[in-house]
């Protein structure tokens, strides 16, 4: 089976989509993946393709603050959307599939899906669109919304109508095609169940699957994160793709946390939401740009995090409380799940981070942790990239 991946957004969007990739080839299924510019995600061996977005330079750009996004709309964020829906579209029909699974970011994917006649499937890497009385959009709130909850849902599916003129160019050469709208085959949710038990009034359509995990393809550590990482007990702190606020306070704050609870402290800087002076860099810190989840956080303590979805999901996998510190839009949903879960105290926002609410969140993951290691075997035991491609090969034996 032919089948094209697409997938937008920052790295924890990118990953999930490649280890489907990666599993899906292993099976004898020719997959392309198209994905933005300088995602930081490890692609040897795939075939992937470029969607003509860099995330990473637009986040770099503007951080992650509503109100610069809202001033750079016209003339930053809306053209680089219109080249990734023209991009996706151009890809679809040069490579024409058999099936088209996309991130809801690629708006241009379902349109063109239906009018090629191949059947579309969504990724909700963030269970956004689906909607349940059980809880309320992520993107909307965190907070339950009671009866409202379902339709909190609207919002968040009228996003889309802010790149009506993108799309209309996008998908102009386009054949017409049989169906008066994109039909939806299925919808697939890469999260565990561990961390999100399936609502009882999700469709038939709706695959909760378990994460798209897969091997990470980078490096093993060198000698010198070995031997800090085996030398004594750690806690992990990395914020991933978010920029914002005074990343040089929340590195001091992290090492004095860590060292108030008698923890060394492995610092990924990431795209700048950590700086850490030089004379911080003492035998007790080690600092990288990054770090390969897989290998180091079964080692942590703990891990200090944003809350994106990929690093939640690695932080229960691995076995181990989170405290997470959220900057923008789903963050806050995951890091109150996991608290909900018993696998890490309340979330701090970005904004509150002290060296004293620091110290008393990683004090407290010591309850956490035997919770934490039981979650971490079950999920171990899922393969959601398998879960995925039943799916996808059930879409086909049934057409």
């Amino acid at each position: 089976m032919k089948i094209m991946l697409l997938t937008a957004g920052t790295r924890g969007d990118v990953e999930p989509f490649l280890a489907l990739a990666r599993a899906g080839g292993a099976k004898g299924h020719q997959i392309r993946t198209a994905i933005p510019d300088n995602s930081g995600a490890d692609t040897t061996g795939l075939d992937t393709v470029s969607l003509r977005m860099d995330f990473a330079q637009l986040i770099s750009d503007q951080g992650v603050s509503p109100v610069a996004a809202a001033k750079a709309f016209r003339a930053v964020i809306r053209p680089a959307v219109g080249r990734l829906l023209s991009a996706a579209v151009d890809h679809i029909v040069a490579f024409g599939p058999d099936v088209v699974v996309y991130h809801p970011k690629v708006l241009s994917a379902p349109v063109a899906a239906q009018r090629l006649g191949v059947p579309s499937v969504l990724v909700e890497t963030i269970p956004s669109l689906t909607a349940t009385r059980e809880f309320p959009a992520p993107f909307i709130t965190r907070a339950s919304l009671g009866p409202l909850n379902r339709a909190s849902y609207r919002l968040a599916n009228a996003a889309t109508l802010m790149f009506r003129r993108e799309m209309a160019q996008a998908v102009e050469g386009l054949p017409a095609g049989s169906a008066p709208a994109p039909v939806r085959r299925a919808t697939m949710i890469p999260v565990s169940p561990e961390l999100l038990p399936r609502p009882a009034d999700w469709p038939a359509t709706v695959h909760l699957t378990g994460h798209w995990a897969g091997n990470s393809g980078l490096a093993p550590v060198d000698p010198e994160m070995s031997d800090f990482i085996n030398g004594g007990s750690f806690v992990y702190a990395g914020f991933g793709s978010m920029k914002a606020g005074d990343p040089r306070a929340r590195g001091l704050a992290i090492v004095e946390a860590a060292r108030r609870n008698g923890l060394k402290a492995l610092v990924a800087g990431g795209w700048g939401g950590i700086e850490l002076p030089p004379a911080l860099r003492a035998g007790d810190v080690l600092v990288r740009e990054s770090v390969d989840h897989q290998l180091v956080l079964p080692l942590a303590a703990a891990a200090i995090h944003h809350g994106g979805a990929g690093t939640a999901h690695a932080a229960v996998r691995a076995g181990i409380p989170s405290v997470v510190v959220p900057f923008i839009a789903d963050q806050p949903f995951w890091g109150h799940l996991l608290h909900r879960r018993d696998l890490g105290p309340e979330p701090i926002p970005y904004w509150k981070v002290t060296a004293d609410r620091l110290t008393d969140a990683l004090a407290q993951t010591a309850k956490y942790r035997d919770r934490a290691a039981q979650a971490g075997e079950r999920v171990r035991q899922e393969d959601g990239t398998a879960v995925a491609l039943d799916v996808l090969e059930a879409l086909q034996r049934n057409r």
